[in-house]
This record gives C-alpha cells, structure tokens and sequence, in this order.
C-alpha cells in the first residue's frame, strides 16, 4: 500500500516509524515531513494545511491511505476533500473535527448528553463573559473557543487575572479569530491524564493513557507548551477507571456524535480531570497528542497500520491491540527560549550515538537536515522515547541518551515523569 502521513512533528515522525514497520507499507510518504521522517519515508514539499495540492499528491501518486497528523488541517475539512477524491483517510470530518475545533461545541454537546465535564459559560462579547466572571468563584479557567496551538487556555487565580484574560484574548486577539468566543470553566481538582481511542463511527477501540508535562521548567513552573514530555501507561488510570471513561464519556460522545449527524472517525484523545468524583472531561483533541503519540508509538506491539485501516474502514469491531508490558516515557528537548521567541538553525550533535542504547528512539520535531548537518528548525526540536520496566527506569535511560546528544542551543525538563515515580 502506498501511504501518506501528513504533518511535519514528532507525532508525525512516530507515526511514520511505526507505519514503516508494516509489511503492508510499500511505499510512505510525508508532507511536509522533518529529517527524521526523510529517514524511512519520502518527504514531500507540501505544509499540512495547503489542502488542495495534498489531494492532487494522493490523487496523482495513487495513495491508498492518508494518516493525517495535525488538528489544522483536520477541522479545514482535509478528509472529507480527501474521501470526495476517492481517497481513504485516517481522521474527523471537519464537522465531527468540531470537538476540537470550537471548545463550546464540545461543551454543549457534553451539556445536553449528559457527559460529565465542568460547569461552562460560552460567550461572544467581553462585557457578558466579565459578567459571568462576577457571579463565579475563582480559581476560573479562560479558553479561547477555536485553535489556538494549545495555548489558548488562561488559568486563573482570582477574578481581576480572569478579567485580564478576557481583554487579552477578545480584545487584543491575542489568538486571533479563535478568541472571538470564550469558553469559561469551573477549576477542576483533580490529576490530569490523556486517554487515546480509535473511533470508526461507532466502535470505540481504547488505546492506552498518557500523562503528558505542559509547563516548561522543572516542576511544573513557567508558561504552557505544547508539551515537554510524556509517559505511558498512566498509573492513575487501572482497569476500573478504564471502564468508567469509556463507559460515561468516551461512548456517551461517539453516541452522540452519530446521533447527531457527525459520526466520529480517527483517534478521540480525551484529556481529563480525575476528580474526588470520577473522571471529568476537560477537552477533546481530534488527532494524537505529541509528544504523548511517540510514547504510544514505541509501546504499540501490533501492526498500527492494520489499526488506522480498520478505523478508516468502519472495521474496529473485531480489532485488537497488543502492546509492550512495559512503561515508555518521552522527554521533548527543545530550542532556547520556547514557547516564546527561539532561534533556527543551530547544530545538534550526537543523536546516532543515543540511538545506539537499547531501548532508545530519537523522534524529530523541528529538524532540518543541511549539508550533512542536523539542525533545529522549531521550538520542540527532539522526543527521547526510552521504553524499561517502569518509568523509573526509562526516565534514567532517557536522560542517559540526552546526555550523548551535544546542542548548545537546546534545553529540557529534567523531571519527566516525576508524578509516576512518586506515587
């Protein structure tokens, strides 16, 4: 089969490894792909979001299967583009994509499925969302309601923080268009973790769960990003809790999204709040989660490509997966100065050499390859997944791959995994 892997980050990167690994893949391509993709796949100069040349490109180049990475694309209605071509894709609708795509769609079918999640108000105009702010008791979360990158949501300590966080994302458009609504929640208490299923339109396959380290710096302080690492599987969730997310959120919304006219297809990543009450939704994300996907990806023992197919078929009934009874855990390095303002184009050295330690797979982000050089060209630029008995131990086999890697201009959390090592 000839396949096509859209996007350009460690997700993509991971999920061309594992795809690679099938023997039903003949020939993979990426676009636009990083210099570990152009590794074991055919990169392509074409950026995730220019819809129309990727369908051309799958047209003229008879691809059988297009796994598409990122959100943007996603809810810009790529499968649906792809599937009027004859194509067969792996991910959402642009309507079904929605749940991700516009924070208070989700809401509101949560609200009138009875799906458990915070109490939210949804509001288009500053005044009535400062209003409701008022009325509530803080801690009290802002979100912009469309993509903003993962990092349109503004926790906030007291209300004059949360009125701050209305001007600066309705008024300023610190977000751009995706601000022009408002999203705002009740502060769950809880422990955080990601659950990850494949949906074909009415079966629901669970995968496994992650946690993932959003903040940049050691302990949890600084600004969000896209992630600094990750690890799976996610001791606060055992087989019981397992039960109880399919039971009351995941199938709830693959019900309700049939029943509503968007039937869900792809992989549905649930990040929630474990509460005192059970498990609560905080949001969906309507494609793998990066860098949680690197870890899935090296703990996945199955042929994934025999999974995304049966997703993309309607054919998960009779699917099963195998994974590794072991833990993974992925460590993001990445350029100085991310999530803010950062520099391209510095070389990083050594990744042969921590590949060479078992267990070890280096996943590229922000990579280009120049003249035989390996230079940083993003933010979050490497994944360290390092896969052993149990965190503890991959998180030492990790590091001791970051430590054979030479890059001046990067940096990395030291504490990856730090909540499952202390329990």
């Amino acid at each position: 089969m000839n396949i096509l892997v859209v996007g350009s980050g460690g997700r993509e990167h991971a999920l061309c490894w594992a795809i690679a690994k099938s023997p039903k893949c003949t020939k993979l391509y990426c676009a636009p792909g990083n210099a570990g993709t152009s590794r074991i796949a055919v990169n392509v100069d074409i950026v995730a979001d220019h819809i129309d040349d990727i369908v051309e490109f799958a047209t003229s180049n008879a691809i059988d299967l297009v796994v598409v990475g990122p959100e943007a694309p996603l809810v810009a209605g790529l499968v649906d583009k792809l599937e009027d071509a004859g194509i067969k894709a792996f991910g959402p609708s642009a309507a079904a994509a929605a749940l991700e795509g516009s924070k208070g769609f989700m809401k509101d079918l949560c609200a009138r499925h009875n799906i458990p999640t915070a109490d939210y108000g949804r509001f288009n105009e500053p005044d009535a969302a400062k209003e409701f702010i008022l009325r509530h008791q803080a801690p009290i979360v802002v979100k912009a309601d469309g993509l903003a990158a993962g990092k349109g949501v503004i926790i906030c300590c007291n209300k004059n923080e949360a009125y701050a966080a209305i001007d600066h994302i309705m008024t300023e458009r610190a977000f751009g268009s995706s601000g022009a609504e408002v999203v705002i929640e009740e502060f769950l208490e809880g422990e955080e973790a990601s659950f990850f299923v494949l949906v074909d339109g009415e079966t629901a396959l669970a995968m496994r769960s992650a946690q993932d380290h959003k903040a940049a710096f050691d302990g949890d302080e600084g600004p969000n990003t896209g992630g600094m690492g990750a690890y799976t599987p996610a001791p606060i969730i055992d087989d019981a809790m397992s039960k109880r997310i399919m039971d009351e959120i995941i199938k709830p919304t693959i019900k309700a999204m049939s029943a509503e006219g968007m039937p869900y297809k792809g992989v549905l990543f649930a990040g929630l709040m474990i509460t005192e009450d059970g498990p609560k939704l905080i949001e969906y994300n309507v494609r793998f989660g990066d860098p949680e996907c690197q870890a899935l990806m090296l703990a996945l023992k199955s042929d994934i490509l025999d999974a995304l197919l049966d997703s993309a078929r309607g054919n998960l009934k009779k699917t099963e997966l195998a994974w590794h009874n072991a833990a993974t855990l992925v460590v993001v390095m990445a350029a100085e100065g991310y999530p803010g303002r950062y520099d391209k184009g510095s070389e990083i050295k050594g990744v042969d050499k921590a590949e060479k330690l078992d267990g070890v797979v280096v996943f590229h982000a922000g990579t280009q390859e120049e003249d035989g050089r390996l230079l940083a060209n993003g933010g979050r630029v490497l994944g360290i997944a390092a896969q052993a008995k149990t965190v503890a131990e991959a998180q030492k086999l990790a590091y001791k791959a970051i430590d054979k890697i030479t890059w001046t201009k990067g940096f990395n959390r030291t504490d990856i995994g730090w909540r499952a090592i202390n329990r």
